[in-house]
């Protein structure tokens, strides 16, 4: 069973996950509305024609009427600590926007899609893994009506900001990824296979909550 994404809110639209999330929604021909929650307007945008930019400065000052009547919520947000500065920027970045946001959708017909990442663990020593866990859990204790997580590795794609390490990894794993096998459960995955596994999560998801792991995105076409 198909399900359609009549209409959808994003935040983290700006990302490399996010500006190829909204590409394919605008190009559903059943999905009427797309906002997309953004700090400052994105020139970009303005060529995909179902999409209207929703300027605040703080996403923290979202509320239930901002994100109301919406079928489907995905949140792409997401920071590293080098980008953000600070653990407490980091902290307040990945977990109390996402979670303000999915807090919002409480007791809503909502169906609420969160980008989170590979090795998500809130009782891991490794202070991202740790916040991307305790946001899961968090996730996990709302009355929410349908939640689907993404857990991926490594991004693949062109950031419009700069990722040094990352850039760096990237160009490694293009040089020798013919030797990693596709059942590698770290093996990085595009941004275009995230976006999708959102769509196909969104469209054909039946449990009330649902994790896609690492391989499930791999095999995303």
């Amino acid at each position: 069973m198909t399900k359609s994404i009549k209409s959808a809110i994003v935040i983290g639209a700006t990302g490399l996950v996010g500006r190829e999330l909204l590409q394919r929604l605008n190009q559903m021909a059943d999905c009427e509305k797309i906002t997309a929650v953004v700090r400052h307007e994105d020139p970009q945008f303005k060529s995909l024609k179902k999409v209207q930019q929703f300027i605040l400065d703080d996403f923290l000052l979202l509320n239930d009427e901002d994100v109301n009547g919406y079928s489907h919520a995905f949140s792409c947000l997401g920071s590293t600590l080098k980008k953000a500065g600070s653990k407490e920027n980091f902290f307040n970045i990945d977990y109390e926007i996402n979670a303000h946001f999915a807090d919002l959708l409480e007791s809503t017909a909502t169906h609420y899609v969160l980008v989170s990442a590979l090795g998500a663990n809130a009782q891991s020593k490794i202070f991202y893994n740790k916040v991307k866990g305790e946001l899961e859990n968090h996730i996990r204790s709302l009355n929410l009506e349908c939640v689907s997580i993404l857990q991926p590795s490594l991004l693949l794609g062109a950031r419009h900001e700069q990722r040094t390490l990352e850039e760096l990894t990237q160009k490694l794993y293009r040089r020798f990824s013919h030797l990693v096998p596709d059942t590698f459960k770290y093996k990085p995955v595009t941004a275009a296979q995230v976006a999708h596994t959102m769509v196909e999560a969104a469209q054909t998801q039946t449990e009330k909550f649902e994790i896609y792991d690492n391989l499930r995105i791999q095999n995303s076409k």
